[in-house]
């Protein structure tokens, strides 16, 4: 009577088992199946030997440098090395440019043309650029902003509700910075549609652009498929929440920057700390990238963990958890 039991309780928890795992095994499916779009794990890193082979080992697809001032032999000597260890240099980071200044705007435009060639030689598709920045003072506070701008030139008119006038050489910078930034990329263009390279826009905390629309707005004004947005989902934390950033900037994204921002307890201000230990609601994030059909790299901008834990972190952002 008993073996009887036991081997009733058995192919009873073993039928349940079974359903169990089929159940699940959907779920796993659903969550697979969940996006419409293939992203990618890519660190910072500078193309050598030693960097190659802990990209591969900790399981990356590529990575982002920032050498752009080498050879175009070198970038191709590098590109051979990074698919050697089966690495896309997806990416090239320039940076900061001063296209606002007249004294240093014409060797910008120089070393930014460098820039170009050196990614088409590491067979990176687009090149990271800022533009700008201004130091002028006073501008409100991040919580402070609401912008007003001209759709027609994309100039600002208004930076927050009221009285303005505190603010006058604020946006005075703003729109004279958009302007310059305008022709200095737009002598550029030529030089990417040779390349081959698309001219990623990144917004940094520049004190320029602070909101979706707005940086959406001066983006889309080039109407030219060589210049887009580089959007870091970090950065602007403290103006407004990641998925508004993509929602506003949509198809214009062509690549993705990764790390994370907790603001202090009042949601004013705040630190940047490590992907996944933030206030960015990161299944949010995920599927506003699928929404706008974002396929391509997800590069981490950060430092202080070993790989394996940024790479174990980014694949749970892209699984959308």
């Amino acid at each position: 009577m008993n073996q009887v039991v036991s081997r009733r309780s058995f192919l009873g928890a073993a039928t349940v088992a079974a359903v169990a795992g089929a159940s699940l095994a959907k779920v796993h499916h659903a969550r697979a199946s969940e996006f419409n779009t293939k992203l990618y794990r890519a660190m910072i890193r500078s193309p050598k030997e030693k960097e190659l082979a802990e990209l591969e080992a900790a399981g990356f697809d590529g990575l982002e440098t920032s050498d752009w001032k080498t050879t175009a032999q070198e970038a191709e000597k590098a590109r051979k090395l990074a698919e050697k260890h089966h690495l896309k240099i997806h990416s090239v980071l320039f940076g900061w440019a001063n296209f606002n200044k007249a004294d240093s705007v014409e060797q910008d435009i120089a070393n930014v043309e460098k820039a170009l060639h050196a990614a088409q030689a590491y067979g990176a598709s687009a090149l990271l650029l800022v533009p700008c920045r201004t130091s002028v003072t006073p501008i409100p506070e991040a919580w402070e902003f609401d912008i007003a701008f001209d759709e027609k030139t994309g100039h600002v008119t208004r930076v927050v509700a009221g009285d303005n006038s505190r603010y006058a050489a604020y946006i005075e910078a703003q729109n004279q910075a958009t302007e310059a930034s305008r022709r200095a990329v737009q002598r550029l263009v030529p030089a990417a549609e040779k390349t081959g390279v698309v001219i990623a826009l990144e917004n940094v905390w520049n004190n320029l652009w602070v909101q979706p629309k707005l940086f959406a707005h001066f983006v889309a004004s080039f109407q030219c498929p060589w210049v887009q947005a580089y959007f870091d989902i970090g950065n602007h934390v403290k103006y407004a929440p990641p998925e508004q950033w993509i929602q506003a900037l949509g198809k214009l994204i062509v690549k993705l920057h990764v790390k994370d921002f907790k603001l202090n307890p009042d949601g004013r201000g705040g630190k940047f700390v490590h992907p996944r230990d933030g206030s960015i609601n990161w299944p949010s994030v995920r599927r506003e990238i699928d929404k706008i059909g974002y396929n391509g790299f997800m590069t981490i901008e950060d430092g202080g963990l070993p790989l394996e834990e940024f790479r174990r972190r980014l694949d749970l952002i892209i699984a959308g958890k």
